[in-house]
């Protein structure tokens, strides 16, 4: 094969830069000991050239393949998706593959079906986004050689030795949505709480009680519902046919969104007749009727945490759980004009 026939490799481009194989090397990984200039002529070259590094050999001699595996429910739901969506993208700006194997059933054989998937593509980490309590208990029942980190809210998730958490506090977004709408004037707040085998839905509504526990007012009992806006229309034409409360925080953005359809539909102005907030700031939730407050949960810096945590786990580092605090994002539905 002559050179005009095969891909560039690592020495055409240090020749054609003027540098060493070693100076490439430590381009291509980011070394700090590379002289801007420097780092500048060898990307040139790089782009001139179309230069491609070969994994395959790369990882013969790192014993890493820059890939990593992730497991993550089949659903199409708010939370999990995005979740999913800026672990990726901050995997892509750390120079990481990601491979996605999405599960319908978390028992302990899907489990071990998807670590054993991704151990056969020699993956340097695996990541599970674990929004309920069945995928939890999943994850600490596996057995596996490389880092695991797990994506959950509730910071008592039972984990073995390999297993690490990363989340947002989900009690500290709820506790800042209670005390918004309390500091507003209310004497208590309602509480529409998501499916309880979900840990996000578990911890903001031990995060209303622990606030409203703070500020000396009695809980009425939560209604319970799913995560949809269907689920929070049926309860909205409910709380209209028996009393309409003040104030109310629902545990998502949908749930939110079908109380304001039913409100508006019985004439019951949402920021002047009860104040509404929410959770999440899905997209839109500022072009809602009136606009929503919400608790805005940042998944991109999520997924950079999570990529900082596999970085040190896989380098041998101890590391703790940490969770991520929210941010409460003040609109019209809960403030009255």
């Amino acid at each position: 094969m002559n050179a005009a026939a095969r891909p560039p490799a690592m020495s055409d481009v240090a020749q054609h830069a003027g540098v060493s194989h070693q100076t490439v090397s430590r381009v291509l990984n980011g070394h700090p000991s590379v002289r801007e200039e420097t780092r500048e002529r060898v990307l040139e070259a790089i782009a001139t050239l179309g230069y491609r590094r070969n994994s395959a050999a790369r990882a013969l001699v790192t014993r890493r393949s820059d890939t990593l595996g992730v497991v993550t429910p089949a659903t199409a739901l708010y939370g999990p998706t995005s979740t999913l969506v800026g672990f990726e993208e901050a995997a892509r700006e750390a120079g990481w593959y990601v491979s996605v194997a999405t599960v319908r059933t978390f028992d302990g054989k899907s489990m071990r079906t998807a670590v054993e998937h991704f151990l056969d593509q020699g993956v340097d980490g695996i990541v599970v986004i674990a929004p309920t309590a069945e995928v939890a208990r999943a994850v600490a029942g596996i057995d596996s050689p490389v880092p695991v980190v797990m994506i959950s809210s509730a910071p008592d998730v039972p984990t073995s030795g390999h297993v690490h958490l990363v989340g947002v506090d989900q009690r500290m977004g709820a506790r800042l949505a209670t005390r918004h709408l309390l500091e507003q004037g209310h004497d208590s707040v309602l509480h529409v709480a998501g499916p309880q085998d979900w840990f996000d839905a578990r911890d903001r509504l031990a995060g209303w009680r622990d606030e409203c526990a703070a500020a000396g007012i009695e809980t009425a009992s939560p209604l319970v519902s799913g995560w949809r806006a269907d689920d929070g229309y049926a309860l909205g034409r409910m709380l209209v046919a028996e009393g309409v409360p003040s104030a109310i925080f629902a545990a998502n953005d949908q749930l939110a969104l079908g109380l304001e359809h039913a409100f508006w539909e019985a004439g019951v102005r949402v920021g002047q007749d009860v104040a509404l907030v929410g959770f999440d700031d899905e997209t839109g939730a500022a072009h809602y009727t009136p606009p929503l407050t919400t608790v805005r949960q940042d998944f991109g810096k999520l997924g950079r945490m999570a990529i900082t945590i596999l970085k040190d786990l896989i380098d041998g580092e101890s590391v703790e759980h940490r969770l991520l605090p929210p941010e409460l994002v003040v609109r019209a539905s809960s403030v009255r004009a």
